[in-house]
């Protein structure tokens, strides 16, 4: 007979409710969910005043990528290890379709990369630099391997941009087959013009590069994309969104009776412009936050947090990219354009939006636990395996104590990064156990199953009824 574990007496996060109860792994899934008595022989673990939680899906992550002639400092050994660390037990990484190549071939290389080496369950979206026709044959058996979800990039002028006669071919072929199409919206060619005007002037400090992507160059890609899409309304999503303007934009779509979802990341609700110093001060630590789309104003802030309460923003990922501080970072010091963009994030996610979401009153538990988990898992093909707590699930499971008091710091990460961009945050709430599929894998804060057992995901197609 299976081993079952009991999860005693804690409170179980559900989407519209939470209930003072118990759930019982058997195996891999969950068993049950309610008030439970104790089995002859059962493991029991004490969970009283503890959330219970479904395990985090990461939704967006760039592990092991090769970028401006290096490779992120994060493979998928180290950076499924540190998701799991931070109560994240799904990642959907981007494989990337590189110039010149199939889509096959680049999903290949992500296997290469991933199989056999991941601490977490994985799956993968697939990421094109480029439209052609070739591409586009490629696209139903990609969709009918269990990948229902590719990116389009509307900036990086001659590297990954595409136009919107691209766009509209894409979208068409992908409504066809049911699949989605998440969108990195600014205006690319815009963003060449003002960055050789600053480099023309000598401006080559960290400081321009917000100066060479303003927030209406979001907000002119989507609206811009909606455009495109206004005939088609295609399944498509937004990634990364960083301004008001951008989601004033989806709003307008939506009143329009075209839909489309939403994504945000913690560096948009928690970090400002003022990170990247003034035109006076060249000091070179700001580099930590060259990411694309830059840090945005406090007002941002405020407005991606309603969104994302209000249900305008479905869930949150990372966009973890993570370089280097030394040795990557300052391959561009003498020129801001060449500094890798991107930055650490795969193991706080969960932490953060707690500590600054829940903690602060900013939101619930119930939307807390939706916009880390149960929207990406339906709308990315994975419920209900994966982003509930009910009978049948996998037994994928959080448990988070609110009464911890502590300081963010790179040195306890597991991130293979020599830095966070939230170094010295003030945290409410701490992880204490993660189950994967039934094991405890996390236990007392510590990692306690080294092994890298992660599954990978075949995915369905999205559920677009998600708020």
């Amino acid at each position: 007979m299976e081993k079952t574990i009991l999860l005693k007496d804690g409170f179980v996060v559900l989407p519209d409710e939470t209930i003072q109860g118990d759930i019982r792994i058997r195996g891999e899934v969950i068993e049950a969910v309610g008030n439970l008595s104790p089995l002859p022989g059962e493991e029991a673990i004490d969970c009283k005043g503890m959330y219970l939680l479904p395990g985090g899906i990461e939704t967006h992550t760039h592990l092991q990528l090769e970028s401006m002639g290096t490779v992120t400092a994060d493979d998928f050994a180290t950076g499924t290890r540190a998701a799991l660390a931070g109560g994240t037990t799904t990642v959907i990484d981007f494989a990337t379709q590189f110039h010149g190549e199939s889509m096959a071939r680049g999903l290949q290389r992500w296997h290469e990369k991933a199989d056999g080496k991941c601490a977490i369950d994985y799956g993968f979206h697939m990421a094109m630099t480029e439209w052609n026709q070739s591409l586009k044959a490629e696209m139903e058996g990609i969709v009918a391997g269990g990948i229902s979800s590719f990116k389009m990039y509307m900036a990086y002028k001659n590297n990954m941009m595409v136009q919107e006669d691209e766009i509209y071919d894409a979208l068409e072929e992908t409504k066809r087959l049911g699949a989605t199409i998440g969108f990195h919206c600014e205006n690319g060619l815009l963003i060449d013009v003002l960055v050789k005007e600053e480099r023309a002037k000598g401006h080559l400090s960290p400081y321009y590069h917000p100066l060479t992507r303003p927030d209406v160059f979001e907000e002119e890609a989507i609206i811009r994309l909606e455009a495109v899409n206004y005939l088609l309304n295609a399944p498509h999503y937004v990634v990364h969104l960083s301004t008001a303007k951008g989601l004033s934009a989806i709003k307008c779509t939506r009143e329009r009776g075209i839909g489309v979802i939403v994504e945000t990341c913690p560096q948009y609700l928690l970090l400002d412009s003022s990170r990247y110093g003034s035109a006076s001060n060249d000091d070179f630590e700001s580099a930590k936050y060259i990411i694309s789309p830059p840090l945005r104003e406090r007002r941002d802030q405020e407005a991606l947090w309603d969104g994302l309460v209000s249900g305008e923003i479905q869930f949150v990922g990372t966009d973890h990219c993570s370089f280097n501080f030394a040795g990557q970072k300052d391959m561009g010091r003498d020129d801001f354009s060449k500094i890798p963009g991107g930055a650490p994030g795969i193991e706080t996610r969960m932490h953060l939006l707690y500590a600054y979401g829940v903690a602060k009153g900013r939101m619930d538990i119930n939307r807390y636990s939706v916009v880390t988990s149960t929207n990406a898992a339906k709308y990315f093909g994975l419920y209900p395996k994966k982003g509930i707590l009910q009978a049948g699930s996998d037994a994928d499971i959080v448990v988070l104590d609110p009464n911890v008091e502590w300081t963010l710091t790179s040195d306890a990460l597991h991130e293979n990064c020599d830095y966070t961009p939230y170094e010295g945050f003030a945290m409410n709430g701490k992880i204490r156990d993660v189950f994967l599929r039934g094991r405890r894998k996390l236990a007392s804060g510590k990692i306690v199953i080294e092994e890298a057992d992660g599954q990978y995901l075949r995915r369905k197609l999205p559920n677009v009824d998600i708020r």
